[in-house]
């Protein structure tokens, strides 16, 4: 192999593992966010309740977060590889569980409340696994790649990430409007399988090192580190937080169908607008990575996220909408960068997997709790007030966080 330098931008991508990790990515990616937004259209569908969205959400990080910390516990200790693909078969089967329950001589034999519960039971038991999941697919990245290339194999692996995100969503809309729900789904269950095949072409098996510690003082230890080292707890904060009171994904069924009045096939671009946003971002970081400045770079893309959030909340027009979802990519693609950059720097190898489960609980598990939280706020408030509120919240806590941390100014991850 040619030698590879931090200079290259192609650098990751000359590592065969690393290729076929990024190409799980996208799929695994794109496949979960096909199989939201056509269960989230048609529960909209089915009950034009906001809630109804947000208890998605709700349903998924409940067990994520039980799960999540024991999971990068094993994480640290056991083939990577293997938990994921466990992982994966259990995401298959809540995914054909879900193609049974819509079927009509089952559907049919359900009252909405019971229907409903089916859903939710799916969508924990995906947390449940994702809990597994996640730390292990964070913990085993930093093992593909050397270490002086880190920065370019993150924007590589959040490019193809959101390429997913992207895809995912686009073709959500497409497919439940032409293929029908229920097929789409069977689609789910396929691509999912394809992820699994992908996941075993991976050849690297990290060496396993035995925790000698008692698990509960295992697991404290990674809290420890995170809330220690300042700049991953202010990077994990910044992402919690912006996700969090910013996020309007789970509202955008009610924009596509009440607001905007665009339908399923706008549902599909109007979730896909912020992906393309940040895909672009990223494979221009790819040549011009935003690690020279680093921290002053994360806190003005937070803060541009809250503020595109205000503009799409008051936006009635479909391409300014996009426009503004686009935008809150773009700034989210500078803040994923730069934080995991961070989390694979800091962290000893020996700690990657509760380090990653910290970061899910955080970061991760703030998708779902957003969704939660814009169900609720949305039944209460209405739908754009709580995205107002949302966005002005996120460029409350950048306010403040900026006010804590200017020594991390001069930090450079490249």
């Amino acid at each position: 192999m040619k030698a590879v330098t931090p200079q290259d931008p192609y650098a990751a991508l000359r590592y065969s593992d690393f290729r076929f990790y990024i190409s799980n990515t996208f799929l695994f990616s794109a496949t979960i966010l096909i199989q939201e937004v056509i269960v989230a259209y048609e529960l909209y569908k089915m009950t034009h309740d906001p809630l109804a969205l947000g208890l998605i959400g709700l349903a998924e990080v409940i067990p994520f977060i039980i799960t999540s910390l024991f999971g990068g516990y094993v994480a640290d200790q056991k083939n990577k590889i293997s938990i994921m693909h466990i992982s994966i078969v259990v995401i298959i089967l809540g995914s054909i569980i879900l193609y049974t329950v819509f079927q009509p001589g089952i559907y049919n034999s359900l009252t909405q409340g019971q229907h409903l519960a089916a859903v939710y039971s799916v969508f924990g038991l995906i947390g449940f696994a994702k809990g597994f999941y996640s730390p292990a697919s964070s913990s085993l990245k930093p093992y593909l790649v050397p270490r002086a290339i880190y920065a370019n194999s993150s924007t590589w692996s959040s490019s193809f990430w959101q390429a997913g995100s992207i895809t995912g969503p686009a073709f959500a809309g497409f497919l439940y409007a032409y293929a029908g729900f229920t097929n789409t789904l069977l689609i789910v269950v396929a691509n999912f399988i394809l992820c699994w095949f992908l996941l075993g072409m991976i050849k690297t098996r990290p060496e396993i090192v035995k925790i000698t510690t008692p698990i509960i003082e295992s697991l404290k230890e990674g809290f420890r580190f995170v809330f220690k080292t300042r700049i991953v707890l202010y990077a994990i904060s910044l992402d919690l937080f912006s996700v969090l009171f910013g996020g309007v994904i789970a509202l955008l069924p009610i924009y596509a169908e009440d607001i905007l009045k665009v339908g399923p096939e706008g549902l599909g671009l109007l979730r896909a607008a912020p992906s393309i946003g940040s895909l672009l971002t990223m494979l221009a970081m790819a040549f011009f990575p935003p690690t020279h400045n680093a921290w002053r770079n994360m806190l003005i893309a937070v803060a541009g996220f809250g503020a595109f959030t205000i503009l799409f909340a008051l936006s009635t027009n479909f391409l300014l909408s996009c426009a503004a979802l686009f935008a809150t990519g773009v700034c989210d693609s500078v803040s994923v960068i730069v934080r995991q950059t961070i989390l694979q720097i800091y962290p000893p190898d020996e700690m990657r997997g509760r380090i990653a489960a910290v970061n899910g609980i955080f970061v991760s598990s703030s998708n779902e709790l957003g969704a939660f939280e814009s169900g609720v706020l949305a039944k209460a408030f209405g739908t754009v007030p709580s995205v107002i509120m949302g966005g002005v919240l996120t460029i409350g806590v950048v306010s403040w966080i900026y006010l804590r941390s200017k020594d991390l100014f001069s930090v450079r991850l490249s």
